[in-house]
């Protein structure tokens, strides 16, 4: 996608292109009609991303912990909107997620569809307030009381399908273990009624999801600039952070990182997460 912004200053007009990874033509065309007879979550996604191999995009899906085979005489699965959508709804239904890499090489591209793992090796600190050793830009922290709650789902029992069960999920990602040492205590709590006529298999992988989605209370955002950190920080992996303060600093979670490049300048701005305050490491790591 390219912006032209036009000026009558000499040398003053810019043309900004923005990339956008494959999953962008996973979006184009809605596909309502598309069924799945008799095939689990796993075989569903491979039948989506079979089409996109021409384009060098090698899917790469990880099989549910419980396995729900619809029976077709039940159910048959239908697809709603586009190729892009389906799959991540159903990566979000057992707590997954669903994105596109780039590389290895040129040309080709890895779809991922599958637990939301972070690569546990921490990258360089990101440093502020530390004289000749800062190497961000700009960076601030925020803490959300709100952001954490405790869901009570309802299933009924297998056997009769009359008597109500309470099941209270705990507020724990189960893939992104706490780098505090002092949660956040959760201040919500919510009664979602959409696992009531679930069978317990898919009613089972939900709850995973919820586990998988559970939000984190700290968020940093901030910038820097690639030559002073020496290197290019990396999304979906560890991170740590000094200088701020000793509730805040400690190691985080690179959620996103966007990559801002111009003529004699190359920059990032990115967003960290994490849960608890106070690190639970007493070092980090330069």
């Amino acid at each position: 996608m390219g912006l032209l912004t036009p000026s009558s200053e000499p040398g003053q007009s810019t043309l900004t292109i923005t990339g956008e990874d494959l999953s962008v033509l996973m979006d184009v065309v809605e596909m309502p009609f598309m069924r799945f007879p008799a095939m689990p979550p796993i075989a569903q996604v491979y039948a989506i991303l079979a089409k996109y191999l021409a384009f060098g995009v090698v899917p790469l899906a990880i099989p549910p912990f419980l396995t729900d085979v619809p029976i077709p005489t039940h159910e048959i699965p239908t697809q709603q909107g586009t190729d892009l959508q389906y799959v991540k709804k159903l990566a979000n239904d057992c707590g997954y997620v669903f994105y596109v890499e780039p590389g290895p090489l040129p040309g080709q591209s890895i779809a991922y569809w599958g637990p939301d793992i972070r690569i546990p090796l921490p990258q360089p600190a990101l440093s502020v307030n530390m004289d000749a050793h800062t190497n961000v830009d700009s960076l601030s922290f925020s803490l959300d009381g709100l952001a954490k709650k405790i869901v009570v789902v309802t299933i009924f029992d297998p056997v009769t399908g009359t008597i109500p069960i309470l099941i209270p999920i705990p507020n724990f990602n189960l893939f992104k273990p706490p780098l505090g040492v002092r949660p956040t205590i959760p201040s919500k709590v919510e009664f979602p009624d959409y696992l009531s006529k679930e069978n317990p298999i898919s009613a089972a992988n939900k709850i995973l999801g919820i586990l998988a989605r559970s939000s984190d209370a700290i968020s940093v955002s901030g910038s820097l600039d690639v030559m002073r950190y020496g290197g290019i920080l990396r999304n979906r992996m560890v991170v740590g952070v000094r200088g701020g303060c000793l509730a805040y600093d400690g190691f985080y979670y690179v959620n996103s990182v966007t990559h801002n490049i111009k003529r004699g300048e190359y920059k990032q701005s990115f967003q960290l997460s994490r849960d608890g305050l106070i690190s639970s490491t007493p070092k980090i790591p330069v």
